[in-house]
């Protein structure tokens, strides 16, 4: 098993793919996350070709396609498909619908399970897996209702990513963190206070630490990717992956 240092390209997404592809590969990263918003959108196959095309001239994986679909709502599920299986993607990101569990009634949380099987098989036709963003306002904001919509999709591949809450602390995080440890995809990898303002990697080294050990745990391989450096700064991204680096290396890697 191992974690592979990767970037998500909305991280900069004002910058031009090929400009995210030589900030990655100049920070020794390994893989990009490929957005659907701004750098691969949904149905621009041509995008999606060239994109691949200078992520493996740089000696770089596609780790994931980033499509911001969300379950239940979103309309171009085949756009999204045929994009990821364009750009070469292992997996697509997507939402879990877009409210928060404690406010979600059954037709919603039906809505969300039903698209998230269709789509799921879809992309399995294309060797693609579907992965859940672990996120606030979805149903995936808890550990319990991340784990009941997993449940209600047996067999279909899904998993789910994860990234922590900057509203919870550094166990709590890790206790949601280590619930998914059967399903778990990638890893957002980011440094926030409470309030969202963004802080360098090396400020929470301590609790990345401690985190990417519980993740350590998890069968298979994935990427924990950068995402939302301070002051959207290329600088800081280096620095960030520097921290990164040392995270990773040298227990986390390889086994």
């Amino acid at each position: 098993m191992s974690i592979r240092p990767g970037l998500v390209s909305v991280t900069f997404r004002q910058l031009e793919p090929r400009r995210v592809v030589a900030l990655a590969q100049r920070a020794g990263l390994a893989g990009v996350e490929w957005g659907g918003d701004v750098h691969v959108p949904h149905g621009d196959l041509a995008a999606a070709e060239e994109v691949a095309a200078l992520t493996a001239r740089a000696g770089l994986a596609v780790s994931a396609y980033g499509s911001y679909y969300r379950l239940g709502e979103s309309p171009d599920a085949p756009q999204v498909v045929a994009t990821a299986a364009r750009l070469g993607a292992p997996v697509i990101r997507v939402w879990a619908g877009s409210r928060a569990s404690a406010d979600a009634d059954e037709d919603h949380r039906a809505r969300v399970r039903d698209d998230a099987l269709r789509l799921a098989a879809s992309a399995a036709a294309e060797g693609i897996g579907i992965v859940l963003e672990y996120h606030r306002g979805t149903l995936t904001d808890t550990r319990d209702s991340t784990a009941a919509l997993l449940a209600a999709v047996p067999g279909s591949g899904i998993r789910s990513l994860w990234q922590p809450n900057p509203e919870r602390d550094a166990a709590t995080n890790a206790a949601d963190l280590e619930a998914l440890l059967p399903d778990l995809a990638n890893l957002h990898v980011f440094a926030w206070r409470p309030d969202h303002s963004r802080l360098p990697l090396h400020d929470h080294r301590e609790q990345w630490s401690a985190w990417l050990a519980v993740a350590a745990a998890a069968p298979g391989d994935r990427y924990a990717s950068l995402e939302f450096v301070a002051g959207d700064d290329p600088a800081q991204a280096f620095a960030d992956a520097t921290t990164l680096h040392d995270l990773l290396s040298p227990h986390l890697i390889g086994s």
